[in-house]
């Protein structure tokens, strides 16, 4: 736990449910132990569509669609979504999902590798959502670059690794090095970017938050 476990409590307690197909899929994802985003990172991520309003949203991970289809219903009209995912029992329920959402024209699901998806799609994207396996981001974050427009914002989720991220390598579990080591890495890249300006926010499990300079903010720096 990064923050007080009683402020996080308390700060769920003021959420507002959304509609029943979304509040559905997302008691069952967490029947199915399915990792989704936390319920002040949807907040936060509700906001930030509201603030950016994109036109084309990129998410990589899928799992079963809850946050594609939670950042679909705050978009404006006329803006897609696609999202990546290589896990392929999830794949089936992430479709049915759009389909029970009635998002299946907006959002548009890649099966893949990552990685490899990536590097074949054109941008610009006004928006990514990195949310899939933590240890890869540092390998995600040259595409993730590229294919971000000039001002367009990369969050990342789950980067503070319920506050491990803190700790000497040699305190965490072992099986959980590299993801630590990894997740640092991707870190200390984020802040020391010179396209990229970052704040590390301690909300949910960690949220980086990230815009793209434009050509005029870079050659200033």
């Amino acid at each position: 736990m990064i923050v007080d476990e009683r402020m996080v409590t308390y700060i769920r307690s003021l959420e507002r449910p959304e509609n029943p197909v979304i509040e559905a899929i997302e008691q069952e994802a967490l029947e199915s132990f399915v990792p989704i985003i936390r319920k002040e990172t949807q907040s936060f991520l509700k906001v930030m569509m509201l603030m950016n309003r994109p036109a084309r949203v990129l998410e990589v991970g899928t799992a079963v669609g809850f946050s594609a289809i939670l950042m679909s219903e705050y978009l404006p009209e006329g803006s897609r979504i696609t999202t990546i995912e290589n896990y392929e029992k999830r794949i089936p329920i992430a479709r049915n999902n759009f389909k029970r959402a009635g998002k299946e024209e907006q959002i548009t699901l890649i099966e893949g590798d990552a990685l490899e998806v990536m590097k074949t799609l054109e941008g610009p994207y006004d928006f990514i959502f990195m949310d899939a396996a933590k240890g890869q981001y540092i390998h995600y974050m040259p595409e993730a670059v590229r294919l971000l427009a000039d001002g367009g914002i990369l969050m990342s989720d789950n980067v503070l690794q319920d506050g491990d991220i803190i700790e000497s390598r040699f305190a965490v579990e072992r099986r959980n090095r590299t993801i630590h080591s990894r997740m640092r890495d991707y870190l200390y890249e984020l802040k020391h970017s010179n396209v990229l300006e970052t704040s590390i926010i301690p909300l949910g499990d960690g949220v980086a938050l990230s815009i793209k300079k434009k050509k005029e903010e870079k050659e200033n720096r």
